[in-house]
């Protein structure tokens, strides 16, 4: 039997068994085998099998956002829009057959934008190019997805399914749980929270199911067992993710007033050009990058040509983003903004000292 039999069959027993407190153990264990079944579906031994054909190209600019949809839902006339770029452009599905870079110009900063092949229910499976789609989608920063507005939230939910069974996780953060395996000694879980989603029974059952019996668990937060098979596997990839309504000049206003309001969501037009500024701003706040400035002792700020940095980065990333070695010469550093507590005037700060968007930052080296 192969991988993807065991899959369909672990899928139907599941289907068919109740869920209530005395199957929990049993379906905790059912998921466990099945997310490792996926796991080596995806990611096959490199020594059975030869070098794969993929389509992944070389990161650019400051950031890369990866379009995913189906097919003929306007990735590739969206692309063309934003960047340039052009992309095979046709009123029938499977126009784009690989991935076409371009780049995106926000306000100075690079982005890279990839228009992906459309992928097909049961990607996750390996059916069409879905394998390599989602292998690009995990080097992602932010993955767009482009939805079609005149098929309902059809297409939205199984697309969910298919980057949920690969290990992509949208929106959501890492689970704060501590994994460590260790030699001997047995299993220890500690928690700090009260566990009402699971329990240390079934903790138990899905390490039992990965065969690992010496590991020591620290759980800080309320998760559930499905969080806990991630942390498990730790091949999960935690990304933003954007949802884009295409064609809205297709339905009502009511209608795309609703879209609008949904969370991590953008309503827009290829066709009409409609809500591409905005899209813009959409997906600079996805990727998590700020914009500082730069100021020499004695001059004004160079407001022309800014910074681009992670939005939760210090001001040793700062230094390393001028110059890798200027941290390890680093004497202090004025900032001037948000993240100023005696601002409009400077704070001296250290390497540690958190910088937030649109500061401008004196350094000083020893």
């Amino acid at each position: 039997m192969g991988i993807t039999e065991k899959i369909e069959e672990i899928q139907k027993e599941m289907s068919r068994t109740q869920k209530n407190k005395a199957t929990e153990y049993h379906l905790g264990l059912l998921k466990a085998k099945l997310a490792r079944y996926r796991a080596e579906l995806l990611e096959p031994d490199s020594k059975k099998s030869g070098k794969g054909e993929g389509f992944d190209v070389s990161k650019a600019g400051y950031g890369r956002v990866a379009l995913i949809g189906f097919p003929s839902v306007g990735k590739s006339t969206l692309l063309s829009k934003l960047t340039g770029t052009a992309s095979a452009v046709a009123a029938y599905e499977y126009t784009t057959l690989t991935a076409i870079p371009g780049v995106l110009d926000i306000d100075g900063a690079k982005v890279q934008l990839l228009d992906l092949p459309g992928i097909i229910e049961g990607a996750s499976s390996g059916r069409g190019r879905g394998r390599q789609v989602v292998a690009v989608a995990k080097t992602a920063d932010l993955i767009l997805i482009m939805l079609d507005v005149t098929k309902g939230d059809t297409q939205r939910r199984l697309l969910e399914i298919e980057l949920e069974a690969v290990g992509i996780r949208l929106n959501r953060k890492k689970p704060d749980v501590v994994f460590r395996q260790k030699t001997a000694g047995g299993i220890t879980i500690n928690t700090t929270v009260p566990l009402t989603k699971t329990d240390e029974r079934q903790i138990r059952g899905v390490l039992q199911a990965y065969k690992l019996h010496n590991a020591d668990v620290m759980i800080r937060e309320d998760i559930t067992l499905d969080d806990f098979v991630d942390v498990v596997l730790g091949t999960r990839k935690y990304v933003n993710c954007l949802y884009c309504y295409n064609k809205i000049d297709s339905i009502s206003l009511e209608e795309v007033d609703r879209l609008a309001r949904q969370p991590n969501t953008v309503v827009i037009s290829c066709e009409l050009d409609l809500n591409l500024d905005y899209l813009k701003e959409r997906i600079w706040k996805g990727i998590g990058l700020n914009r500082i400035y730069t100021k020499k002792r004695g001059e004004r700020p160079d407001l022309g040509d800014p910074l681009i940095i992670k939005r939760e980065a210090t001001i040793e990333g700062v230094c390393d983003a001028v110059h890798r070695s200027l941290s390890q010469h680093f004497k202090y550093a004025l900032v001037w903004g948000k993240s100023s507590k005696f601002a409009p005037k400077p704070q001296k700060v250290g390497l540690s000292h958190p910088i937030h968007s649109d500061d401008v930052v004196s350094l000083f080296t020893k």
